[in-house]
């Protein structure tokens, strides 16, 4: 993969997908109604904290922490906090895109790879501007790791 950073291409060896979004909201319910009646999204399954949402390739995480502490954002819980809460990345290799995310800057929050196979889990960083990400190769429930490219054939042109 290549990218252009300071007017340069630059090769990047990890090819991330963005899968997965979490949001913190102040009610679970109120939250999924909007977004299957403004996005027409569907809900993909439960969250421990509320519910996994999806437009069939990406997951929502719609999350309501009440007084806890929400990891990388707030140590305490103090203060209420609702919005973008991080960001899930669906990676090939986690020890390499480990390896490059903390290169890139980025701080180890929380997580490892499970010790038993087929196993959920994500890493958490934060990269040097405070943006919280997960890192994971299992990927969330109601996301696709690489939607099928869609076919030239069915691009709707006549012509």
């Amino acid at each position: 993969m290549r990218v252009i950073r300071n007017g340069c291409i630059q090769s990047v060896a990890v090819a991330a997908r963005l899968r997965h979004l979490a949001i913190s909201v102040p009610d679970v319910a109120a939250a999924q109604a909007f977004f299957e009646q403004a996005f027409g999204m569907t809900k993909a399954g439960d969250a421990g904290r509320g519910v996994y949402m999806t437009d069939g390739v990406m997951n929502v995480a719609l999350l309501h922490f009440g007084d806890d502490p929400v990891v990388g954002v707030t140590d305490d819980g103090s203060e209420p906090f609702y919005g973008l809460y991080h960001f899930g990345m669906w990676v090939d290799d986690l020890d390499d895109a480990s390896e490059q995310v903390e290169r890139a800057g980025a701080e180890h929050l929380r997580g490892r790879r499970p010790d038993e196979p087929n196993r959920y889990y994500e890493v958490k960083y934060r990269s040097p501007d405070g943006l919280v990400f997960d890192l994971t190769t299992s990927g969330w429930i109601g996301a696709l790791r690489d939607p099928a490219e869609p076919d030239p054939a069915d691009s709707g042109d006549e012509g």
